[in-house]
């Protein structure tokens, strides 16, 4: 029993449970999201008991935080049923209506992310944690690695999961095009604990040619992978034989890897995609391990003269279609949507998708914005995510800075989380999701308070923000580098007794000022790529009022001849 097959007959499944507790909502009202098809958790019953690719088994050693559950999903009294647990998280400090699992610093990710005992598989070292996709919560971000033909294998991208986890991730995808796929694919998933997908198409090609293709070789590869334990699949049934002439006219033509490689095939063959016509056949084998649909988007456009045209909009209305199909054979299903629109077309491509799809959710990769920054699409893709957000794009496919110019690193991997990271935070406070912004406040009265250690505990990447402010001033007082003391607004604003800034009780510093913890080793190496002139002279700390020098007047002194002395130009 699916996921959709479970909500439909009135169940609450312990991985809708689990999402409740993810989301901060009742079990119920996920419940009725799933069986309205607008939630999708995307937990292939393999990859829920961390079985390694082998069927669940109870004869298996037990999992301390309970993993038992066998080839169906059952319902959440039935006998060996999945346990999750049950605490509720969210950023430091958060209160009951604020308690958001994707809120989680990374300073928060890495504790359970180095613990052994988290999510530990049957036979796999990890298994899912099961999550929600669906405009109603929070926004998901995907982060896409994979060995291509000429870079990384199956060690490196276990690195990049671990990076893209660590950054945010809520979701990754295996691409992988080279190497061997099959031990690269096993590896991410038993050692995930988000969901994992594919795109099985690329592993047909494997050894073959695309016109050689067929029908068995279509269905034997997706069962694999289902085995395998794969979360969900990116089949790209939606582009027909009829759309190919929409296309003859486009600047970028066929973007999509899988797109492209099916319309060879539909015109060497002179029939029609073969995903559509076995798409009730793969429908059942996707059932059987309840593995979910994203429906690839095909006919995506790949430069903004392409946006929101004939092609586009053709495949989408075939989505919509297969949507209810996926439905009704019991299967969860999302939408892909496109990856290059100009930014006033971006709502109302959302808009569209929830019209013709019946608001399944939207999966988009990007958008970009612009064609014209190779190099920094990262933050091209990051501006139409955050609107895409919040005009109701349930999950973002993040864009690093290598797109469209190479394969991603690790660092390229960082910085495409941490860009989606705040693309889909900002959505989900535009969007109204209740108590996202609590995480924003909590900050900010910190910062208004001058509480450094306070803000840096709050923010997302602590550790880089404490780097960077120490860089300049290593030490925590009441102003920081930026403006020094006589020109701090926010210490001029805190000491305006008329004002409520920077007094909220619980976000004082314990003291005025305090010499700031010492650089970690990465934080330095950090730091020394930035060629920092003070990195590694831990003593040769720079001379602060708050912390040197009692007297107020002296202290200002002091600092007007440190700026005589270390200022530009002095």
């Amino acid at each position: 029993m699916t996921q959709l097959q479970a909500a439909r007959k009135g169940l609450i499944t312990p991985e809708m449970i689990r999402v409740a507790i993810r989301e901060n909502v009742t079990p119920e009202f996920i419940r009725d999201q799933v069986a309205a098809g607008r939630i999708i958790i995307p937990a292939n019953v393999r990859h829920l008991a961390g079985s390694g690719g082998q069927k669940p088994g109870s004869g298996l050693p037990a999992v301390r935080s309970g993993s038992t559950t066998g080839d169906a999903c059952g319902p959440s009294n039935a006998a060996g049923a999945t346990r999750y647990c049950e605490l509720p998280a969210g950023h430091p400090g958060f209160t009951p209506d604020s308690a958001l699992w994707v809120n989680q610093t990374i300073a928060q990710r890495r504790v359970w992310l180095d613990d052994p005992e988290y999510c530990r598989g049957q036979r796999a070292p990890r298994r899912l944690d099961p999550l929600g996709i669906g405009r109603a919560i929070t926004t998901k971000i995907n982060a896409n690695q994979g060995a291509s033909p000429v870079s990384s294998d199956t060690r490196q991208e276990l690195e990049k999961l671990r990076v893209a986890i660590l950054y945010g991730a809520d979701t990754v995808m295996d691409l992988s095009t080279g190497g061997n796929l099959d031990e690269c694919r096993q590896a991410l998933i038993d050692h995930s604990v988000v969901p994992v997908g594919t795109v099985p198409i690329y592993s047909m090609i494997i050894g073959r040619s695309i016109e050689d293709l067929t029908y068995d070789d279509i269905l034997r590869e997706i069962e694999h992978q289902a085995q395998q334990g794969v979360d969900f699949f990116t089949i790209h049934a939606g582009i027909l034989k009829e759309h190919l002439g929409l296309i003859g006219k486009r600047i970028c033509g066929l973007v999509s890897r899988g797109g492209s490689l099916l319309a060879k095939w539909m015109i060497h063959h002179n029939r029609q995609n073969p995903m559509y016509e076995l798409f009730d056949e793969i429908s059942a084998i996707m059932r059987e391990y309840d593995v979910a649909y994203s429906l690839g988007d095909g006919v995506r456009p790949g430069c903004l003269a392409d946006a929101s045209d004939p092609a586009q909009l053709a495949e989408l209305h075939v989505l919509g279609e297969l949507v209810q199909r996926a439905r009704a054979a019991g299967v969860q299903v999302m939408v892909e949507g496109p990856g290059h629109i100009p930014l006033n077309e971006v709502a109302w491509n959302m808009e569209t998708q929830r019209a013709a799809c019946d608001d399944a959710p939207f999966y988009v990769l990007g958008p970009l914005v612009t064609d014209v920054f190779p190099g920094y699409d990262h933050i091209t893709s990051a501006i139409g995510a955050c609107e895409a957000a919040r005009a109701g794009a349930a999950m973002l496919c993040y864009v690093t800075p290598k797109e469209h110019v190479g394969l991603p690193r690790l660092e390229d991997v960082k910085a495409g989380c941490i860009a989606y990271k705040i693309a889909a935070h900002a959505g989900d406070i535009a969007r109204g999701i209740r108590g996202a912004r609590r995480w924003d406040d909590d900050l900010s009265k910190a910062r208004a308070a001058l509480n450094w250690p306070k803000h840096f505990e709050l923010a997302f990447d602590g550790e880089t923000a404490r780097a960077l402010h120490d860089e300049d001033l290593p030490v925590d007082t009441d102003f920081c580098a930026m403006c020094g003391h006589d020109w701090c607004s926010m210490r001029i604003s805190k000491e305006i007794e008329q004002f409520a800034s920077g007094k909220a009780e619980a976000f004082q510093p314990p003291r005025v000022a305090t010499r700031a913890p010492e650089l970690t080793a990465e934080q330095r190496e950090f730091l020394r790529r930035r060629a920092a002139a003070r990195v590694g002279a831990e003593s040769a700390r720079p001379p602060c009022h708050s912390e040197n020098i009692p007297d107020a007047e002296a202290a200002r002194k002091v600092q007007a001849e440190y700026l005589r002395q270390h200022a530009p130009g002095a």
